[in-house]
Order: C-alpha cells, then structure tokens, then sequence
C-alpha cells in the first residue's frame, strides 16, 4: 500500500478533477446529453465509485469505455490520468505508466498535463527497489522530473520533483561509489578512477561527494600520481575541512614526513650513541 505521504500532492489534484465543473454543471450535462453521452458519463461515474471501493482494476476498466465512447470529450481526457491513478495506488506500475504516457500523446494541451508528467515520473520513482539493481528507472525518472521542471517551473509538482531528483541523484553516486569500490578491490585504478570522477562532475551535490575525492587522493597516489593527488586534497580540504575523509587524506601525505622524521631521528640518535661510546673508549 502506499502511505499517506506519497498520496497527499495527488488527491489534491484528484479532488481538483473530481469536482471540476461542480453539481449544476452536471445536470446541465446529462440534461443536454445524449444517450450515447449518458452512457459515457455513467461509465466515468462508476469508475470513481470503484476507485473509491478500491477496486482499482474496475475503475481503470470504467474510465477507459469512457475514452472509447467519446475520445473527443473533456471527459475522456480525465478519464485517461484516472485510469493511470488507479493504477499506480495499488502499485501497477507499468499499466500507469502506459497510460500515462498514452495520455501524454493523445491529450498534449489537457491541463492535467502537468500532473501526468509528474505521475508518470512517480511511477518510474516507485519502481526503484536497491541500488544494485537496474538503474533505468532511476533515469527515467530522473528525465521526467527534469522536463516537468523546465515546463512547469512554478508548479507544486515541480517543487517536489526537485527534491525528489536529489534523492536520486544520491542513489545514482551511491552505486557508483559501489562499483568504483568493487574496482579498488581488485586493483583496477583506471575505471575505479573514471567512476569517481562521475561522481564529483555529475552528482557534486550528494553526500558521496566527499568520499569520492578522498578516494581520487587515495588511489592517484597509489599509482604515483603525487601532483594530482594533491590536486584532489586541496579540493577536499576546501570543501570538507572538519570532515572525516579530509582527515583520511591527511595522513596520507603526513606518513612521508613521518617517514622522513624517523630517518632524521634514527640518524640523530646514531650520532649520539657513537658519542657516547667514544666516552668510554
């Protein structure tokens, strides 16, 4: 099932849809209408009262006779994103996304164009299970977030699907900090290096971020890339002062001095041992 949360920004606008036109506009309709135009309007109607029983699979079938009837009606565009709705709120995410889309196609200039576009992001939204799995949803949904943004901008819809981007955007580093890890592990520094840098270009405002340039410093420096190395710890430690992976890095250019140190030390102390045995001698 899905929570209150997800659905809340949705049955705004399905109440919205519901009401559109008000009691008296109704009537007015059905008086007007002709049988074939009663038939649609029922057919809709006992799409909205099984939606609202849970019977989501009648519901769809309801509305989609609605769009058969009269594809031309106002009615037969509402019907389409209902049928999309009903199915994404038992979890069919496939047929909502077929219908959405098909929405999309046949009913470009619809007002609820906005919301399918929002929908059928969702859909792809919800379909995303672990982070080791398939990532095509994940830039499915990505993409339609995006063109809802750069279409709707001052929308509620857009509002979220920002926010929802980030989220995916954090999933898409995570699985390639995975997968660059998985490299490091068996020593193959090139494409573990490739992965991390998608990761500072492309999703630089996620929280893997910080590690990922702590393993540019780690594995630049491994393979004798010392210059490059410090290039990624200064940008590290600009960003990232307090944080634990600028410490990470430290100590591994803080070893050579200790390195060195200790040779001076050892030196130092040989020196004053052969001077404290020349005293005895």
């Amino acid at each position: 099932m899905i929570s209150k949360f997800k659905v809340l920004p949705i049955l705004i606008t399905l109440l919205f849809i519901w009401s559109c036109g008000g009691k008296e506009d109704d009537k007015k309709i059905l008086l007007e209408s002709t049988d074939l135009e009663q038939q649609m309007i029922e057919a809709y109607k006992k799409g909205v009262e099984a939606f609202n029983q849970g019977d989501v699979l009648y519901a769809a079938k309801n509305f989609n006779i609605v769009e058969n009837i009269y594809p031309q009606s106002i009615w037969a565009s509402k019907s389409v994103i209902m049928s999309a709705y009903a199915y994404y709120s038992q979890d069919y995410y496939g047929d909502a996304i077929y219908e959405t889309k098909r929405f999309l196609k046949n009913y470009p200039n619809s007002d609820y164009v906005p919301y399918a576009r929002y929908l059928l992001a969702l859909c792809y939204y919800e379909e995303i299970e672990d982070k080791k799995r398939d990532i095509e949803p994940l830039l499915e949904a990505k993409k339609n977030f995006e063109k809802l943004i750069v279409s709707y901008p001052n929308t509620d819809f857009s509002m979220d699907a920002k926010y929802k981007i980030l989220l995916i955007d954090n999933l898409l580093a995570s699985k390639e900090l995975y997968v660059a890890k998985y490299y490091l592990t068996r020593g193959k520094w090139i494409p573990a290096l490739n992965r991390l840098k998608v990761i500072i270009e492309e999703y630089d405002e996620t929280v893997y971020v910080e590690e990922a340039l702590h393993r540019l410093v780690e594995v630049h420096y491994k393979i004798g890339l010392v210059e490059e190395s410090k290039k990624y710890a200064k940008l590290l430690g600009y960003n990232y002062l307090s944080g634990k992976w600028y410490k990470q890095s430290y100590k591994i250019f803080d070893k050579d001095y200790y390195s060195q140190n200790s040779k001076i030390k050892k030196k130092e102390k040989s020196k004053i041992i052969k001077s404290l045995k020349s005293l005895f001698n």
